[in-house]
């Protein structure tokens, strides 16, 4: 569907007003608004998230193309909620305790948001208690810790131990993230995946969400 494709293409250029005037136009066409999402919006996402993943585009680019998502994924909200459409899954994200940078975060938060997931965001400077506090009280299958400082680093260990406290261990997968972070640290841990950048990231949460990882 040619209004669809509309779509797909404006969000790929950030082109938030127009895709918002689209969106609205499908709507009034009697387009169901899951097609609009799955075939308008988040195909345009998934595209920027590749050419991403493949240095073909920056972060500049990711956001302006993620405000343009969010702004049609406004105008279906209402509609999907009442025709029952689930969200492919529940994550809380955050910036680690003593920790203030959240570009990153936002950049993953944007992304699994434009894979559908529904995401809890913490902020920046989040201690371990809250990421499991939220977890179980959000009901979320995914914790996402962020980190930029060599020294914050430590408290992602401390959100697998807080975790395995309150006995969520085996219903939770922590996600670890950022500059300094590596694959040995996260094993290190006992954190559950670690990746590269925010596309992978989006991409490792839909596996655990479907539980196909």
């Amino acid at each position: 569907m040619s209004i669809l494709n509309d779509i797909c293409e404006n969000l790929q250029k950030g082109k938030a007003k127009v895709v918002k005037e689209l969106v609205q136009q499908a709507i009034d066409e009697g387009i169901d608004a899951k097609e609009i999402l799955d075939q308008g919006l988040l195909a345009g996402m998934d595209i920027v998230g590749e050419k991403f993943k493949n240095n073909e585009v920056f972060v500049p680019e990711v956001l302006v193309a993620a405000r343009a998502m969010n702004m049609g994924a406004s105008l279906l909200k209402p509609l999907l909620s009442e025709s029952g459409v689930e969200s492919v899954g529940k994550v809380c994200i955050g910036t680690v305790k003593g920790d203030l940078h959240d570009i990153g975060k936002n950049l993953v938060k944007m992304m699994m948001e434009g894979k559908g997931i529904e995401v809890v965001d913490l902020g920046t400077d989040v201690d371990p208690e809250t990421y499991v506090k939220t977890a179980m009280e959000q009901n979320c299958q995914i914790i996402c810790c962020s980190a930029l400082l060599t020294t914050t680093m430590p408290v992602m260990g401390e959100v697998v131990k807080e975790a395995e406290k309150a006995g969520i261990r085996d219903k939770v997968k922590i996600m670890v993230g950022g500059a300094p972070v590596t694959e040995a640290f996260c094993e290190q841990i006992g954190a559950d995946k670690y990746t590269s950048d925010a596309a992978s990231a989006a991409d490792a949460a839909v596996a655990f969400c479907k539980g196909i990882a």
